[in-house]
């Protein structure tokens, strides 16, 4: 049980968070493998020093992730499939812990993809993070180009004005975190560090992460009407919602009766073939 460390007493979070966290991290970086069967709830109370109820409570965040199965007698197993909605924060984390980082990411914005890592990357700067590399990918639309979504409710036509409010989202997003990845490489917190970023016409369907070309987590885009503001006036707008898209969560660590690695073998495929196609340089 090396791989789990200590509780950080200085840690706001209870006893139970921190527990949870360390074994989260230890399935989702493959220290422990799927279908492997966890140090029991007596060996992890006698590790840590805490009561029983406290490791289940532990092991009740994990079961409700779905990241863990427990067996009557027997203990708790990792899981040997994932395909169902997950938390996607907790997996970028896992990530993190190795030397050398990629996460190539597909979707529309950005914007989603820059709240995910800030909090990591903050981890990073901390030191509580320590990886050597770190290679992200970006392939976005092109919100400088008419496209199918967003648009207009009355219209349902391509409008520069709402094309120039996704315009506004991405670059926020997308240059914030160019400079706070090229920051830690510049405070010398990452050996080698790198935003590369390009743009396609295609229209926003759905976000895709792949990490580590290990893992992949995908969701569609729900498309929602709904109001903003635009030159000060409400403009109704078909807009798709990234912060909506419920993720699904694909391994190659999954056992051969999973579908999961073939769907990661095809969408790194998939990112590939746009990425050296017709993805073009993002321009700041």
């Amino acid at each position: 049980m090396d791989y789990l460390g200590d509780l950080d007493p200085d840690d706001p979070r209870t006893p139970s968070q921190q527990i949870a966290n360390k074994l989260r991290a230890a399935i989702l970086t493959r220290k422990v493998q799927p279908g492997e069967k966890l140090p029991s709830q007596n060996e992890l109370a006698k590790r840590y020093g805490i009561a029983r109820e406290t490791v289940k409570a532990a092991l009740r965040i994990l079961d409700h992730e779905r990241l863990i199965v427990s067996r009557q007698g027997s203990g708790a197993y990792v899981r040997a499939q994932t395909e169902r909605p997950v938390g996607l924060r907790p997996h970028i984390e896992g990530a993190f812990e190795r030397a050398h980082v990629s996460v190539d990411f597909a979707g529309f914005t950005g914007e989603t993809l820059y709240n995910t890592l800030a909090e990591i990357l903050d981890k990073v700067r901390a030191g509580r993070l320590t990886p050597e590399s770190l290679t992200l990918r970006v392939l976005i639309s092109d919100t400088t180009a008419p496209l199918v979504l967003p648009c207009r409710v009355d219209t349902q036509a391509d409008d520069p004005a709402v094309r120039k409010r996704s315009d506004r989202i991405t670059r926020r997003s997308i240059d914030s975190l160019i400079d706070a990845v090229s920051e830690l490489e510049d405070l010398g917190l990452i050996r080698s560090a790198s935003v590369i970023v390009r743009v396609h016409r295609l229209a926003p369907l759905f976000k895709l992460y792949v990490l580590n070309n290990e893992e992949a987590f995908f969701g569609f885009y729900p498309v929602i009407k709904h109001t903003v503001r635009i030159d000060g006036d409400s403009v109704d707008i078909c807009d798709v919602m990234g912060k909506d898209a419920t993720l699904f969560h694909y391994s190659v660590g999954n056992d051969e009766t999973s579908n999961s690695p073939q769907f990661v073998e095809q969408a790194r495929a998939w990112f590939e073939s746009v990425w050296n196609s017709v993805a073009s340089e993002y321009q700041p």
